[in-house]
C-alpha cells in the first residue's frame, strides 16, 4: 500500500468545472516525509481544483500554526502558517515537475499526487529565521535570552565614557580644538 494514498486526487470521473478538498495536516504527515523540525502541527490545506478540458488548475490556501522552536531561546511558541501556492497540470508523453508551477502528467494517469505541495507550502511558509514573539516585544522570560543580555558588547559612547583618559592627552585635544 502506497503511503501518500491519502493524499493523491482521482479526476477521472471528475465533471469539469471547480472543485474543493481539504486536508488537515499534522505531525503523522510530516513523520512520513522524515521531518522532525516541528514539535507539532495544525494545519488546515484547503485545495480548490478546477478540471477543465486539458488541464487542471489546484490553488493551495495552507492557515493554521506549527509548533517550532525558537532560534534565539529555543522555547517552543506557535508559528502561524498564512500560505497560498498555484500549481498548472497539463498531460503530455513523460512526467516533468521541473517547473514549480506546472506539473506535466504522462496521458491516461488517472490521479494527480500533491503531498509534495502541501508539504512545500507549509515548510515554505515558515520564516527564515523564527523567533518567539515575546523575544520582540520583550515579554518572555528565558534563561538564555538573560545570558545574550549580559553578553552584549556595549556600544561605543558607552565604552568612552568608562575609560579613563591620560590628561596630557586631554590637553593636546583642546589644543586641536582651538
Amino acid at each position: 500500500m502506497r503511503k501518500f494514498k491519502a493524499y493523491a486526487i482521482p479526476f477521472v470521473g471528475l465533471k469539469e468545472g471547480e472543485h474543493r478538498f481539504d486536508f488537515e495536516i499534522d505531525n503523522a504527515f510530516f513523520d512520513l516525509f522524515d521531518f522532525q523540525e516541528f514539535n507539532s502541527s495544525e494545519v488546515n490545506v484547503d485545495i480548490e481544483f478546477t478540471k477543465k478540458a486539458n488541464m487542471l488548475e489546484l490553488e493551495f490556501y495552507f492557515t493554521g500554526h506549527v509548533n517550532v522552536n525558537c532560534d534565539l531561546t529555543l522555547e517552543p511558541y506557535n508559528q502561524p502558517i498564512d500560505n497560498h501556492l498555484s500549481l498548472v497540470v497539463k498531460f503530455g508523453d513523460a512526467f516533468n515537475d521541473d517547473n514549480e508551477e506546472l506539473l506535466i502528467l504522462p496521458y491516461g494517469d488517472h490521479e494527480v499526487e500533491v503531498q509534495q505541495y502541501i508539504y512545500e507550502g507549509v515548510v515554505l511558509g515558515l520564516p527564515a529565521k523564527r523567533i518567539h514573539p515575546g523575544v520582540e516585544d520583550g515579554s518572555i522570560e528565558s534563561d538564555i535570552l538573560e545570558k545574550l543580555q549580559e553578553l552584549e558588547p556595549k556600544s561605543i559612547s558607552e565604552e568612552n565614557k568608562e575609560e579613563d583618559t591620560d590628561p596630557r592627552w586631554d590637553k593636546l585635544k583642546e589644543l586641536l580644538n582651538e
